[in-house]
């Protein structure tokens, strides 16, 4: 199992992290130990600045490669919602240097997600949000008809270049708003008011 994450997929996080509009889909992978189910995240000692990045995922059903956009809605049934956890100062240090991002990125549990899965049938991705609180204020909020690239393009687009398998999930971006977490924070998330994700910084 691997995790696909997207970049830049919301013209205001992009803007929010002075970067251009991606003209193609962006993507990073994290490895399966950057998975997290439980409810509590442990702080690493690595960083001093870490930040919560709140985005809908979506889980590949079957096997594919070289996927055409227009059969790529073939390949998922339900949406939860994750965290990419991401070591901003690390990750800065690494652009500095022209260096690979994955100690910022692909650390162990950086990848938090809910245990509960929504059919896709039972989402309408034109009048969905995602919302994300900290301590109970909102922080985050994300609606998927902004995605600069939708989930089926971004499906067919990695798939030119990575074999798709079952179980593999995909961090479709995240919106404006990301921002740094401490221990002691919790944090919660929704999807059309629905409680999907609880985590306390530990």
């Amino acid at each position: 199992m691997k995790i696909v994450c997207i970049g830049r997929n919301y013209a205001d996080h992009a803007k929010e992290m002075k970067a251009e509009l991606p003209k193609e889909p962006i993507y990073f992978l994290k490895p399966d130990t950057a998975l997290l189910k439980e409810d509590t995240f442990y702080y690493p000692a690595f960083t001093k600045d870490l930040h919560f990045e709140c985005e809908l995922v979506v889980r590949i059903e079957k096997v594919g490669k070289h996927i055409s956009p227009e059969f790529a809605h073939k390949y998922y049934t339900h949406f939860t919602l994750g965290i990419d956890f991401t070591a901003r100062d690390i990750q800065q240090l690494c652009k500095v240097k022209g260096l690979p991002w994955e100690r910022a990125k692909g650390f162990d549990h950086s990848a938090p997600i809910s245990s509960t899965w929504i059919p896709k049938t039972e989402i309408d991705l034109d009048a969905a949000e995602f919302k994300l609180f900290k301590n109970g204020e909102l922080q985050q909020i994300g609606y998927p008809k902004d995605f600069i690239f939708s989930i089926d393009t971004v499906i067919a687009y990695v798939s030119q270049y990575l074999t798709l398998k079952t179980g593999d999930l995909i961090f479709t971006g995240t919106p404006a708003g990301v921002g740094p977490v401490q221990i002691g924070d919790l944090l919660t998330a929704e999807l059309n008011g629905q409680p999907l994700l609880e985590l306390k910084i530990a």
